[in-house]
Parts: C-alpha cells; sequence; structure tokens
C-alpha cells in the first residue's frame, strides 16, 4: 500500500470512490474538481490517497486547515479494502501533517445516521461534542 499527497491528477478515481460510499455527503460545486483543485491549492500538504502497487486507488482523505484548526473532509476506503488499516494510517498521515504545519486540533463532521463511519473515528479517539450545534449557510444556491 502506498500513501502520497493527493493532488488533483487523483480527482476522478476519489470522486468515483465517494460516489460509491455510503455517507458521503458531496456538493455540486464544492466537490467538482475545480472546487477540489482549489481546495488543494490551498492545503497542499494535508489531503492523501492510498493507492494500491498496481495503482488502484484503495483510500482518500481530505484534509485542511485554517492556521488553527484542521479539519478532515471525505474520508473514504473502497468496500472491498477496509479492515487493512488503510483508514487508520491515511489518519495518521494526516495527523503528521497537521502537526508539521503546527496546528494542535482536528475536527470532522459524520452524519449521525453513519453507523460504521462514527464507530470508526470513535475507535481512533474522535469524541462526540453535544454541546455544540453545527450550523450551516449555502452561500451559492448551486451548490447543492
Amino acid at each position: 500500500m502506498n500513501i502520497s499527497t493527493m493532488t488533483i491528477d487523483d480527482y476522478h478515481d476519489a470522486f468515483a470512490l465517494w460516489n460509491t460510499t455510503a455517507g458521503m455527503g458531496l456538493r455540486s460545486l464544492d466537490d467538482s474538481k475545480q472546487g477540489i483543485e482549489a481546495f488543494l491549492k490551498r492545503n497542499p500538504e494535508t489531503s492523501f490517497v492510498c493507492r494500491s502497487s498496481e495503482g488502484e486507488l484503495w483510500g482518500v482523505i481530505l484534509c485542511g486547515h485554517d492556521g488553527r484548526r484542521g479539519y478532515i473532509y471525505h474520508a473514504a476506503v473502497k468496500e472491498s479494502c477496509r479492515n487493512r488499516g488503510i483508514g487508520r494510517r491515511l489518519v495518521d498521515t494526516v495527523k503528521e501533517a497537521l502537526e508539521k504545519e503546527g496546528i494542535k486540533k482536528a475536527a470532522l463532521v459524520v452524519y449521525a445516521d453513519n453507523e460504521s463511519g462514527n464507530a470508526f473515528w470513535e475507535s481512533l479517539g474522535f469524541t462526540l461534542r453535544e454541546d455544540l450545534h453545527y450550523r450551516n449557510l449555502s452561500l451559492d444556491q448551486n451548490n447543492v
């Protein structure tokens, strides 16, 4: 298994994986090739892919930060490749990248009904914050 920094060349494989992963919330503009390209330009060292030695995409994780806190998005492992430690290795790689950039805390959002996703993040020590309300405002009505 090979983990490397995600580039826009990984987009089509990553998008295909996201589209086949239950519990993934994709947005039409944010997750378009142009949207992901802008994200990667802003966060060039904190998103990663995992590929087989033959080049098949097994997993992907997007991560960025605002200088204070890291934010993890769209972590996915191909269903047939799960339970091999790929997700854990991707998260560990993200944590190392954030630490190199001086970031001390990371956050993420998981749909409440995504049982396997919530169990995965909890197994890695990510705690549920019940003292917060997540709020969202779309600034572009075309971003569905």
